[in-house]
């Protein structure tokens, strides 16, 4: 009888295997096909300083790493690892193992802003039968997209941006028509635009800026009428905007043509584009003037038209508030700072370089000044003293204003900690250089009425030099 003690009882028996079958499915509950897939891809990753993998361990349920998701059968459907951008350390190196293949439920793979990613276009995603989604961004995969891309017609969006790819786009891409994205901007392609695009009538984002790409831009893009962003800026296309693209006008809300070798004059028709809230012409051979139809232009918040050579009159615009202006180095004589900019009350880049501005700027009173980060005023005729403008910024980040009359004490000046850029070259600045001129990137105070030290800089002796009498390294030392 007294053995019998030493039996546990029933319940503590029956519990003990509950828990043993409870560890048993949550340890065993990622699928082995899934788990040996992503370890090998663990295993092909060289650097990870961050830890953006340290999650990923043998013995453990996959479906609880980081980055990846499960449906209810256990089974991996997506795989999301992102660098962040302002992390030196939050990168991978290494290359994209093939054992994802393994992951047949897979149906979305990001990898993004992870820097240092490189091979070839990983082939394997061809193996993947319910692959949908492919963000493979901001890496280093180089070679060519391959020619029988157009295999995955479930893909509904590609994006390669950032990355290394090289030759022309494929023709296959035409039969990837369930595709609402493609973005294959920041790449090396060449070639035109294919007339096979036409047949992604799903598309809302087409980007393909950034690249070596040629030719005209086609009239088909007209005929893709759910297009919310067109990007093509960056690449050396030329001849004019086609007419057909004014059909986009009912739901386009982004256009970028800048950095390219357009021609002719800004269609009228792209003051109908009333949804649009950014436009980028900027860096072309745009020349004549600006349609007054861009007074409907009520939504823009992003209108870039410089570098081109436009002349007046500029339209009054009847924007509620713009954030980012830029019209510099055109042919305008706007005199002014227009009404339209001075009452918006969210903008934070200004950038009228060389516009014909003749202004006292001490009576330039703009509603907001919070927000400003880039402000361009070089070039112009503009006198007084910035500090009442620069002194009421708390995230100003860069100031340009060279070859104005700006005379003002530098010393009066307030230094926000953001600020990064500042030149007031060729102007009547005086007083002494501050202690906050070590902190920024770029400095450039040359030829004006500065005296004294110059506080320990890496500056070059270009960035100071034809002053009153500035002295110390780089310039000549200061006398005793």
């Amino acid at each position: 009888m007294n053995s019998l003690c030493h039996f546990p009882p029933l319940y503590v028996l029956v519990f003990s295997l509950l828990t043993l079958q409870y560890l048993t499915t949550t340890t065993a509950k990622c699928h082995v096909d899934d788990k040996t897939g992503l370890l090998d891809f663990k295993s092909g990753i060289t650097a990870d300083p961050s830890g953006l993998l340290a999650s990923w361990k043998p013995g453990t349920d996959c479906c609880t790493w980081s980055g990846i998701s499960c449906q209810p059968d256990n089974r991996v459907t997506s795989l999301t690892i992102f660098g962040q951008p302002d992390q030196p350390n939050s990168f991978l190196s290494g290359t994209i193992s093939s054992s994802l293949s393994k992951l047949q439920h897979l149906n979305g793979i990001y990898l993004q802003n992870l820097r240092n990613l490189w091979g070839t276009f990983p082939n394997f995603v061809f193996s993947l039968p319910r692959i949908q989604f492919i963000y493979i961004e901001n890496n280093r995969l180089s070679g060519q997209i391959p020619g029988n891309i157009g295999n995955l017609t479930r893909l509904e969006s590609l994006s390669l941006v950032g990355n290394r790819f090289s030759g022309r786009i494929p023709n296959s891409i035409s039969e990837l028509t369930q595709l609402g994205q493609l973005n294959l901007g920041g790449n090396l392609l060449t070639g035109t635009i294919l007339d096979g695009i036409r047949r992604l009538k799903n598309l809302t984002i087409l980007s393909l800026g950034r690249n070596r790409l040629s030719g005209s831009i086609p009239d088909f893009l007209g005929t893709l009428t759910e297009l919310r962003f067109l990007r093509l800026s960056h690449n050396n296309f030329s001849g004019k905007i086609p007419g057909s693209i004014s059909a986009l006008a009912p739901k386009l809300l982004n256009l970028e043509l800048g950095h390219n070798a357009l021609i002719g004059q800004i269609p009228d028709f792209l003051g109908n584009f009333h949804a649009l809230d950014t436009l980028d012409l900027s860096w072309n051979l745009f020349s004549g003037t600006v349609p007054k139809t861009f007074e409907n232009l009520t939504k823009i918040f992003n209108l870039d038209l410089s570098h081109n050579f436009l002349v007046d009159p500029f339209p009054d615009m009847n924007v509620k508030g713009i954030e980012s202006l830029d019209l510099s180095y055109n042919d305008f004589h706007l005199v002014n700072i227009p009404s339209w900019v001075t009452s918006s009350p969210i903008i934070y880049s200004l950038k009228l370089a060389k516009c014909g501005i003749k202004i006292k700027l001490d009576g330039w009173k703009p509603k907001e000044t919070y927000f400003y980060d880039y402000i361009d005023l070089s070039e112009n005729e503009i006198s007084g003293s910035p500090v009442g403008l620069l002194n009421r910024t708390d995230y100003l980040v860069g100031f340009y204003g060279s070859g104005d009359q700006l005379r003002f004490n530098l010393e009066s000046m307030r230094f926000v900690k953001t600020l990064k850029y500042l030149d007031f070259s060729r102007n009547l600045v005086f007083g002494k250089l501050p202690k906050a001129i070590s902190g920024l990137k770029l400095v450039n105070v040359s030829h004006n009425h500065l005296c004294g030290p110059i506080p320990a800089t890496k500056l070059p002796a270009s960035a100071f030099e034809g002053n009153d009498c500035l002295c110390g390294s780089p310039l000549p030392p200061c006398k005793v």
